[in-house]
């Protein structure tokens, strides 16, 4: 295998890659674009409740809808510290 060979299959891999990652991004676009208006007010009130009790960042509540068949899966995850500090209030 000489030196051209290498970076050809270099960039096949780099391409497949950047191609799948590609897909990923347009199934979440396109899984937000039909999510609910409500998810985003959702997330925020429960990130408020939760910061009554536990100091925790923006980032830690995720809400998320999927769809299993006919039916739809509200999904709340919540990335609790590992000490909890006092609360804010």
């Amino acid at each position: 295998m000489g030196l051209f060979d290498f970076l050809t299959q270099r960039n096949k891999n780099t391409a497949s890659t950047a191609k799948n990652r590609l897909q990923i991004l347009i199934q979440q676009e396109r899984s937000l674009r039909n999510a609910p208006d409500y998810l985003p007010v959702l997330q925020r009130e429960l990130l408020e409740v939760i910061r009554k009790y536990i100091n925790v960042d923006a980032d830690a509540v995720k809400v998320d809808l999927h769809k299993d068949g006919d039916n739809e899966l509200l999904d709340i995850s919540v990335a609790l510290p590992d000490k909890p500090a006092a609360a804010n209030g």
